[in-house]
């Protein structure tokens, strides 16, 4: 890829994430964060969630490797934040997907001095963001 090519404007690409209660599970046991809004569907009505929900830095973590298939480096994203607005239910499907969530990112801003593209990602279970102010920046060689 060609800094010099880069629009703004200009789309990335996008993705469909698949999300399992597994996954949730998995997660929980990788980021030792066993909070039982994500894995017990009793205890996360009685705190008036809809039911499970996906850790948020799961959504986050997975909505960012649309920027690092793109840019081909992990090592090339210098920066990415977001904002949390809904939650992400995940439905007990027995292992079939309990939520999509959709990806869209478009390059927000460029700076030629830094040689860095900002890409805003647009993240949607439902046709719904679920995350706002989803950006990264990355180094374009």
């Amino acid at each position: 890829m060609n800094f010099a090519e880069l629009v703004v404007g200009q789309e990335i690409g996008s993705r469909r994430i698949d999300i399992t209660r597994a996954d949730l599970v998995k997660y929980a046991g990788a980021s030792g964060d066993f909070n039982p809004i994500h894995w017990n569907e009793r205890f996360a009505r009685e705190v008036e969630l809809p039911g499970v929900i996906a850790h948020g830095m799961f959504t986050m973590g997975a909505a960012v490797q649309l920027v690092t298939d793109w840019v081909g480096d992990p090592a090339a994203v210098l920066g990415y934040g977001t904002r949390f607005t809904k939650p992400v239910p995940v439905a007990d499907l027995d292992g079939a997907p309990g939520a999509v969530v959709d990806v869209v990112g478009v390059i927000g801003a460029l700076d030629a001095d830094a040689s860095t593209a900002r890409i805003d990602l647009t993240v949607s279970l439902d046709g719904q963001k679920v995350l706002v102010k989803a950006q990264a920046t990355v180094r374009v060689a």
